[in-house]
């Protein structure tokens, strides 16, 4: 707005302009008093319309000041950039958004050439642009890039612009259009991708309209199946690509499948992706020349409001994953025929090392429990006969374990497992030989939690830690037996002994097999196994093991499993009913045939029974005189060997069993087969009870005892391994 100081000034100026009209005109003055007063009225009337006009012009003023102030900022805050510029591309005006887009203050733009903010690979395109706005009078049009600046490191601009009347000068608008080529260039690569896909000559892309007629077919499926897209579509369906007996067969699963009939052809390939059901099969594709291949299909339904419009096809030639699954198939054959070669030597391994030692710790254990007692000097040959048996027995059992473990061949049968239960057991069996040590053991005084374990490998696992403690402790040491909850789905069962500790360079070794840490010259024995099979028994049951150990201090073994739910009951007592024996004195005499070829087993068996007066032994060194004597003497039991001479025990078994004056005969096993697969084939047979070798007396005697009492005629039962 103007200061008032102007507006005096420019109000004298118009009072002399007004005198020197008043003068020029020679107006006559009032003659009288009347006219005066009239004058007078007439000129204050005049003053006040002036005023009011005044009063309007001001306010006029005013509006078109705010008008004023409104526009620039619209003009300066616009979204486009306006620039005004000279013939020579020299900016004489541009609003905020378009310095803004040069990445310069407007107070320093003005008389700077447009041309020196723009892209160097630009410029021959505006210099051109700026030649045509001055030689035409219309809105001429251009797209370029400008030189980048730290707030813009590309900006893409589309300037419109027009010469003005005099042809001075030109209006210039910049719009931001870098989001929009951005966009074209994403529409461009997705387009580019999309031709690749279509062309692609690796996969067979068919679409067809809702009828199944195939409306698209790709370069893929030319080279695939042969056709031209000029022979198919709008001519063949993707069924007619297909191995007929196939698709026949597809549409009777389907139909089976869904409850309701549906037809060879199409219908039958695009019958689950019409419901929004994702399907992809495996079926033959027959090419034009006849010649067939594997290919795996995925169809899709195409939809466009609402409604099925088509549906897309996409196929691979599925030859090399088939040939790949044959080929992995023919390996698994051979790795399972040589897993059961390894199988087969560790049971005949296991049958030549048990059936010798079986005649050494049975003829041993009758020493110890002869009428004639052995002098001392012989009682100790005989426990060090016995030590060094039991020892080897254990040594082979923790190999075979340890083989079938690594196969994945040991059985698991993981159950919720009451830990209270199992450590209270595991108390039983080790305290005799703390309290024989020297050693204070200390078991929780109460363990509420259940694990997910084999019960069975679970006291293994445990046994194994707890003997390691007796073993390598101190004297008048400690074992310190806890179980705590490691959170709501993890109990840790620890084992810590008082022992010499390792360092951390042994802890790292403890768990490899057959590696005793240099104690291999110790007073313990041990085979360097026992750990080893532990860690893979808990791993098996989904758990994990580890250590920690400081020399001079001892050691903490722990294992962690994962908890579980308390629904397992306590085991009935129906075994120990069945195996009550009765007074031997009130029995007659029964019989019992043994077939067996080893001679020194025979013995071993003779010798046993003999100290039953309640049987008599017969025997038989084959199959063949073990089914001729079973029919002629009609004895009460049969000890059967596995591997026999000609027939072996299964056989002879099935034989007897098919018999009828043999089949209520129950046959026991006695065998060297000592692994988990010989036992289970075994019982599944029909044997009553399988044994193994090398004979444990008392588990013998008692196996007789239920035998003996089975009652006559009711042949075999489900066999118990024992």
């Amino acid at each position: 707005m103007k200061d008032y100081s102007d507006t005096t000034s420019e109000l004298a100026k118009l009072r002399r302009r007004a005198k020197a009209r008043l003068a020029k005109n020679k107006t006559a003055l009032p003659r009288d008093e009347a006219d005066v007063q009239k004058l007078l009225h007439e000129l204050l009337v005049h003053q006040i319309e002036l005023e009011i006009q005044n009063e309007e012009l001001l306010a006029a003023r005013d509006a078109v000041e705010a008008s004023l102030v409104r526009y620039s900022d619209l003009y300066d805050f616009a979204p486009v950039g306006y620039f005004t510029l000279e013939r020579d591309g020299i900016i004489c005006q541009a609003n905020l958004t378009g310095a803004g887009m040069l990445g310069v203050m407007r107070s320093h733009i003005r008389n700077k050439r447009l041309r020196s903010f723009v892209h160097a690979d630009s410029l021959p395109a505006f210099n051109d642009f700026m030649i045509r706005v001055f030689a035409s009078n219309t809105k001429q049009f251009c797209e370029i890039t400008l030189a980048p600046t730290p707030q813009h490191p590309q900006l893409e601009v589309h300037i419109e612009s027009i010469c003005d009347e005099q042809g001075l000068t030109c209006s210039a608008v910049l719009f931001d259009i870098t989001a929009r080529k951005q966009a074209e260039a994403d529409l461009s690569r997705v387009d580019t991708l999309q031709n690749a896909i279509l062309t692609s000559a690796d996969f067979s892309i068919i679409a067809t309209d809702a009828h199944g007629v195939i409306q698209l077919f790709n370069a893929g499926a030319e080279r695939m199946l042969g056709y031209s897209v000029a022979e198919v579509v709008n001519k063949l369906s993707p069924s007619d690509m297909h191995d007929a007996q196939e698709v026949r067969e597809r549409a009777q699963a389907l139909s089976y499948e869904f409850g309701t009939p549906i037809a060879p052809g199409f219908q039958a390939l695009a019958y689950k992706a019409a419901r929004g059901i994702v399907d992809t099969y495996d079926l033959t594709y027959v090419c034009r020349d006849g010649k067939r291949f594997p290919a795996i299909v995925s169809i899709t339904a195409l939809h466009a409001q609402g409604k099925i419009i088509g549906y897309l096809l996409i196929g691979a030639d599925n030859s090399a994953r088939k040939q790949a699954e044959e080929e992995l198939k023919s390996a698994k054959a051979t790795a399972e025929k040589a897993s059961m070669a390894k199988s087969d030597f560790i049971s005949n391994m296991s049958h030549e090392l048990c059936t010798p030692l079986n005649a050494i710790l049975g003829f041993a254990q009758l020493l110890t429990i002869d009428a004639t007692p052995p002098t001392p000097a012989q009682k100790e040959s005989i426990d060090q006969i016995l030590q060094a048996g039991w020892f080897l027995l254990k040594l082979i059992n923790e190999i075979l374990d340890l083989s079938l473990i690594e196969s994945g061949k040991k059985m698991m049968s993981p159950e919720p497992v009451a830990v209270r239960e199992v450590l209270q057991e595991c108390h039983s069996m080790i305290k005799p030989q703390a309290k024989e040590r020297g050693l204070n053991i200390i078991f929780p005084a109460d363990c509420p939690y259940y694990v997910q374990a084999d019960r069975t490998r679970l006291m293994e696992v445990l046994i194994n830690l707890l003997s390691n403690a007796l073993k390598y402790n101190c004297e008048q040491g400690s074992i310190i037996v806890d179980c705590v909850a490691h959170d709501a789905e993890h109990i840790i069962i620890s084992v810590k002994d008082t022992g010499a500790g390792l360092p951390e360079e042994k802890v790292e070794q403890l768990f490899q097999p057959f590696n005793r840490l240099g104690q291999e010259q110790g007073r313990e024995e041990g085979t360097g196994i026992g750990l080893a099979i532990s860690k893979r028994l808990v791993e098996a049951m989904g758990g994990s093991i580890g250590v920690v150990s400081t020399p001079g201090v001892g050691s903490m073994f722990w294992i962690e499993l994962n908890a579980a739910q308390a629904t397992r009951a306590l085991p009935g007592s129906e075994l120990a009913a069945l195996t009550q024996t009765q007074s031997r004195a009130d029995m007659s005499a029964r019989t019992l045939l043994y077939v067996e070829d080893n001679v020194a087993n025979l013995k071993l068996v003779e010798q046993l029974v003999a100290r039953r007066p309640d049987l008599r032994m017969l025997s038989a060194s084959d199959g063949h005189m073990g089914i001729a004597v079973a029919r002629t003497h009609q004895p009460d039991v049969i000890l059967m060997d596995i591997n026999l001479p000609g027939l072996n025990g299964l056989e002879v078994m099935k034989i007897l069993n098919t018999d009828p004056l043999t089949a209520h005969i129950p046959i026991v096993a006695l065998s060297a087969n000592a692994i988990p697969r010989d036992v289970e084939t075994g019982l599944q047979a029909g044997f009553f009870r399988y044994l193994t070798k090398p004979i444990k007396v008392h588990e013998f005697m008692d196996t007789l005892d239920v035998v003996l009492e089975f009652p006559r005629g009711q042949g075999q039962v489900t066999g118990e391994r024992t």
